[in-house]
């Protein structure tokens, strides 16, 4: 099986909550969403299609293209069919590889045994047929293999992205405790800022929503700064091929917003390393950093979106110690961002009564294993009157 020369099914697991964003980004690209699940978006296409879904997804995680799909209830059948697929046509002989795995079943008490019987079955097909076989381990920056098996519905992949596209290659200096570039590009999308407005960024940490609205803002894709990818590492892979995806990404791409993006953190080393990594990511000219209270982030005329992304109390703090700071979240919103639209996105909703504001709307994602709000609020410019003087 030349995967460079067929259409497969593809998979591109999300983040639970951005299920719906994803089928969007996957539609855009010309891709048909032929079923979606709470773990991710399937769809179908060629190995050139699966080069530009890694390239482009903002929200995706990895793109798993399928290689083969049986029955199997007991480990000896996962080897014997995993015998008959023709690896030699996917994996170089020199190579290396890698297998990650989604397994529930019940013949299975240890998800790692049947990974090994997976990779005894690529390894023992090779030593037939060349006397040799390629090295294989734990890491991801090579040919990367997924087993999904549960029941007795058995998939094997392709991962074409190796590892995770949440590493778009240009946070070098993560700070603390920061959002994952996918997550942060999930929440910018749903605030529905496209450089209509201002994205003004208050407690920017490391920099990442601001960073991903500036790619937003420039229609530049998400992956333009990474180097690697699994599918590179596949027999068949055109480096021209490639390339010509990438420069047509780069053409589509806008010159500049225009609108102003304002970062600001109250930390030093939080600014210094939000502009490093905007610096990497090619946009630090297009992003103004400020090291200041959130309180006295500036908030220029003429609307847009304010996002927040305060502590939760989960890792970084006692919960009794940021109410104060929610309540001051919610005086700033008020009181210095009227005629915009605002966003707190946080893992704890009883902080979020302090904020004191009325939610126009709530979001489920989760960041990591912690089960989060994007919370919207819209900050009327002057005072609101009431709906019975209105037709009075």
């Amino acid at each position: 099986m030349n995967l460079f020369h067929t259409e497969q099914r593809i998979f591109v697991p999300s983040a639970r909550g951005t299920e719906a964003l994803l089928a969007s980004e996957i539609i855009s690209l010309g891709l048909p969403v032929d079923a979606g699940t709470g773990s991710g978006i399937e769809t179908r296409g060629s190995m050139q299609d699966a080069m530009r879904l890694n390239l482009h997804l903002r929200t995706g995680l990895r793109v798993l293209m399928l290689v083969s799909e049986f029955r199997a209830s007991r480990p000896d059948e996962l080897y014997h069919t995993a015998t008959g697929i023709s690896w030699e046509e996917i994996i170089p002989l020199d190579g290396y590889f890698s297998i990650n795995e989604t397994v529930d079943t019940p013949s299975i008490d240890n998800s790692r045994f049947a990974v090994q019987k997976c990779k005894d079955a690529i390894a023992d097909r090779f030593m037939k047929k060349f006397g040799r076989r390629p090295d294989s381990g734990p890491l991801s920056d090579r040919t990367v293999l997924h087993l999904y098996w549960q029941g007795e519905d058995c998939r094997i992949y392709v991962d074409t992205s190796g590892e995770s596209l949440s590493k778009r290659g240009y946070r070098k200096i993560p700070y603390k405790a920061p959002l994952q570039e996918t997550l942060a590009a999930a929440i910018v999308l749903s605030t529905g800022w496209k450089d209509d407005g201002h994205f003004v960024n208050p407690m920017c940490g490391s920099g990442t929503l601001a960073i991903e609205a500036a790619l937003i803002g420039l229609n530049r894709p998400a992956a333009i700064h990474r180097n690697n990818f699994g599918f590179m590492h596949l027999n068949g892979y055109d480096p021209s091929a490639w390339e010509e995806i990438r420069k047509a990404g780069r053409a589509a791409s806008n010159k500049a917003p225009d609108h102003r993006i304002i970062a600001t953190d109250i930390s030093s080393d939080a600014i210094e390393a939000a502009q490093s990594n905007a610096r990497t990511a090619g946009v630090e000219h297009l992003i103004e950093f400020i090291k200041c209270d959130f309180g006295d982030t500036p908030v220029p005329e003429g609307g847009g979106v304010v996002v927040m992304n305060p502590e939760y109390g989960e890792r970084l703090g006692k919960v009794a110690e940021l109410g104060g700071v929610y309540a001051r979240i919610g005086d700033f919103l008020k009181q210095n961002c009227r005629g915009y639209r605002g966003y707190v996105f946080t893992g704890n909703l009883d902080l979020v009564r302090k904020i004191g504001l009325r939610t126009k709307r709530k979001m489920l994602f989760y960041n990591g294993p912690i089960e989060c709000r994007l919370l919207e609020y819209e900050l009327y410019q002057g005072s609101r009157k009431p709906i019975d003087k209105w037709f009075s």
